[in-house]
Parts: structure tokens; sequence; C-alpha cells
């Protein structure tokens, strides 16, 4: 039996897994920190330590807070937009919209919204990062717009439905912040009961 052969070898994790595993370790601790912690109680030291990960180790895959915070959020919204996606076949025929809602409103009551809550009100007094967190914003707002579309199943060419998905996506983010303060599912679903009905009437569904 060569070395190559021997249990250890067969069963070794080659690098590229091991190194997203670290990557991913420490960017789900992130969110988790700034969901917990805030912007300024989220440390790098913090974060290696939720995440097992050493602080070199930590340091080589994201060299400051700022690479490491942006990177967290970015993917953290990737897969949720993912996971949102994977979800369309199971909405209803029946009481589409607001089944529509329901779903694309989970978006802004999520962990990685509060997390990116976080970011964008650190952004604001922070020159250095709102370089990093202005795009982040403009290309998360451009791909929620287009899955909203997509979840309503309508064509937003077609008279006011661009307008009106915008003005959806404007409530839901509303919503999302005051849910931040407290627990307001009954006033919001009371909302959204209500929205579903403006949207039934003046969308222009094909």
């Amino acid at each position: 039996m060569t070395s190559t052969d021997t249990p250890a070898a067969a069963t070794r994790t080659p690098q590229a897994e091991r190194t997203a595993a670290t990557r991913l370790r420490l960017m789900e601790a992130t969110v988790d920190c700034l969901v917990e912690l805030g912007w300024a109680g989220t440390t790098t030291t913090i974060v290696s330590e939720r995440a097992g990960v050493s602080r070199g180790a930590q340091l080589h895959h994201f060299p400051s807070k700022q690479d490491l915070v942006v990177s967290a959020v970015g993917h953290l919204m990737d897969r949720r937009r993912d996971e949102l996606h994977a979800t369309l076949a199971d909405l209803p025929k029946n009481g589409r919209v607001r089944a529509a809602l329901e779903l694309v409103s989970t978006q802004f009551t999520s962990p990685v919204f509060f997390a990116a809550l976080e970011l964008w009100v650190a952004a604001r007094s922070d020159a250095e990062l709102l370089k990093e967190v202005a795009p982040l914003e403009r290309a998360v707002g451009r791909e929620t717009h287009k899955h909203a579309v997509e979840i309503l199943g309508i064509d937003e060419s077609r008279g006011n439905n661009r307008q009106l998905v915008q003005a959806t996506l404007d409530l839901l983010r509303g919503l999302g912040l005051a849910a931040s303060l407290s627990d307001d599912s009954r006033r919001r679903a009371r909302i959204l009961d209500a929205w579903a009905e403006v949207l039934e009437r003046e969308l222009e569904i094909a």
C-alpha cells in the first residue's frame, strides 16, 4: 500500500473545500454578531472566536473588518435570494399575490436584513465603508426588484406595474424596520392583507 492509499489520505479534505468552509464559518459568524451586537460590537476577534477560526486564518481570508462584513452580508443575501427562487413553485395559484407578498416580506424580517441595517447605518458616516456598501445595496435592490416581479408573475413594462412593485418593496422595507424594534407581526399581516387587495386590483397581470 502506497502512502497515498492510507485511510488518512483517502479521507483528507481538499484544501479548496477547507478554505471555502472556513470562509463560510467566518461570514455566518459575522452576520450573527451584527444582529446580536451591532456594528460597534462586532470585532474581528469576536467573529473569529465564534467561528472557531484562528485570528491568523481570519486575517488571511479577510484582512479587515470592512472586508469581512461586506463579504458576509453579500454572500448571505445571495443565498437568501436563491432560497426565495427555489420556493416559486410552491406559490398557490389562488391567492398568489398575498402569498407572494408574504414570501418577499421575509427578506425584510430576516437576520440578513437586520445585519445589513447595521452596515447601512455605519456607512452613513464612514466614507470608506460607504464606497463598499453603496454598490452592494444597489445590486441587492435590483435583484430584489427582479425577484419580486418574478414572484408576482407580472410583466413590469405594463401599465403601472413597475411603480407598484417598487412601492411594494418600499412598504415591505418599512415594515422590516418596524420589526427590528418589536414584534409587529399582527399589524404587518393586516397591512399585507390590505395591500394585496390593492395589487390585485391595480396590477396588470397577463
